[in-house]
């Protein structure tokens, strides 16, 4: 029989739309296992020694209507481990429950709230998921940023008592995935590492730089002025942009720009209305600031290669081409 000690949380915001579940366990890979869930659906956690049929099964449940109760009683009574099980559900509505069988190795429990549930084995003590309730009720912002301080708040009241392996974070939200073309809106995974909910944050920290659209619209700023000479100057040093820096965003700023844009991945962060997300203008500057020092610290292989920028044409031209080969004495 294998068993794995882990602690999760399984949530619902109702205001944006979004269902999810973290974990964090002394288990290989525990996103692999733990965290399931569908948009307009539901979502949960099956842990302990866990039964990974649990997952599909559960939302079939959940898309049928079923509660949340419901859902954890019909899974549980056809289940001759059930004592050996640790599960949590939260609903389409946001009702909640959860389930933690008698032989679960000691601490072993959970906590449930309005629209979620904390639940854990394994555990230094009851104010591993006591803690994780009470920072989820009380952090505010959105569902990922709760999650994340459940999760933190559960491994300072000593988490796992035998340590920490890996960590994962799934979020659910209608059309919320890459390109609208899925529901899965964040989908992190940290499958070994020795601090794995720092790195679990630091991952998101970028993932939602990239792809996310969560930043509070009314700090977006105008790309006139000020910003607009900053840009120019970043893409400048970067090797997009090689007109002068006078503040007018004309046609090869926003050339240069648009590029910059896609080539690193930020198409979500494009915007319509000539404005920028103060997350990509600090991004840039720091990458204008990285290439700067890169050039200072860096001695030259390539004639000219320090004063290029990543965004620089290649010198060849803008297709790479094989370089012919002479034929060998042995080829003749």
């Amino acid at each position: 029989m294998v068993r794995f000690g882990t602690f999760s949380i399984v949530a619902h915001d109702p205001d944006r739309g979004t269902w999810g579940v973290a974990v964090q366990s002394k288990f290989i890979s525990v996103g692999a296992v733990v965290p399931w869930a569908a948009a307009k659906v539901g979502a949960l956690a099956t842990q302990a020694y866990a039964n990974v049929t649990y997952g599909p099964r559960g939302l079939d449940l959940l898309r049928e209507g079923r509660s949340a109760e419901e859902v954890v009683r019909t899974l549980v009574a056809s289940d001759d481990r059930r004592d050996h099980r640790q599960l949590g559900v939260v609903d389409a509505r946001g009702g909640a429950a959860a389930h933690t069988g008698t032989a679960c190795m000691e601490w072993a429990g959970h906590v449930v709230g309005s629209g979620f549930t904390c639940q854990g084995n394994i555990l230094f003590a009851p104010a591993v998921v006591e803690a994780m309730a009470r920072a989820y009720e009380t952090t505010p912002g959105d569902l990922p940023e709760r999650l994340l301080s459940a999760l933190a708040a559960g491994q300072r009241e000593g988490g796992d008592r035998r340590g920490m392996q890996s960590a994962a974070m799934l979020i659910v939200r209608e059309k919320g995935g890459y390109d609208e073309g899925s529901d899965r809106w964040v989908d992190l995974r940290v499958d070994d590492h020795p601090s794995p909910i720092e790195e679990l944050r630091r991952i998101f920290r970028l993932y939602d730089l990239t792809l996310l659209d969560r930043e509070d619209p009314a700090t977006a700023r105008p790309i006139e002025g000020e910003v607009a000479v900053a840009l120019q100057h970043d893409l400048g040093v970067l090797g997009y942009y090689h007109g002068p820096r006078s503040g007018s965003w004309d046609a090869a700023s926003r050339t240069a720009f648009e590029r910059f844009l896609g080539e690193n991945n930020f198409e979500n962060k494009q915007r319509p209305d000539g404005k920028i997300w103060p997350s990509v203008m600090h991004y840039l500057a720091e990458r204008a600031a990285a290439e700067v020092a890169r050039r200072t610290t860096t001695a030259p292989v390539v004639p000219g290669a320090l004063e290029r920028g990543p965004g620089a044409s290649a010198p060849g031209g803008d297709r790479s081409r094989p370089t012919p080969r002479k034929p060998s004495r042995r080829s003749k």
